[in-house]
């Protein structure tokens, strides 16, 4: 039988978080499921250049993968990444701040798209 879907909604600017939601949707991936990220409101700005995380020098010291090394293992997945398009005017950014394989949609175009995923909020 194969694997539902996961779509990951990302509410807030948490690096901790994302990356618990790029180990959820990279994993689902892996298996052969859709697994797709919506960054909410200001969780936007995480995708923004540059691409850090709080506890980057403690996973590389660790041998695990930096927030930028890890969201491109799970683009490279097939992980989709979507960005609220309100959060693009709360943060005043642009589609063009964005890795071109960046999607925008708002919240009602997410669910309406969910079909049988299963949906989780980090």
């Amino acid at each position: 039988m194969p694997m539902r879907g996961l779509t990951i909604v990302v509410a807030d600017v948490s690096s901790e978080r994302f990356r618990t939601a790029l180990s959820l949707a990279s994993a689902t991936a892996a298996l052969g499921a859709r697994a797709r990220i919506f960054l909410q409101g200001e969780s936007v700005s995480i995708l923004r250049e540059p691409i850090v995380g709080w506890e980057d020098d403690a996973c590389a010291n660790a041998g695990l993968p930096t927030l930028r090394a890890q969201y491109r293992d799970a683009r490279d997945l097939g992980v989709r990444f979507i960005l609220c398009q309100s959060g693009l005017h709360l943060t005043g950014a642009e589609p063009r701040d964005y890795d071109p394989a960046t999607e925008f949609a708002g919240m009602v175009s997410v669910l309406t798209d969910l079909g049988d995923d299963r949906l989780l909020v980090v």
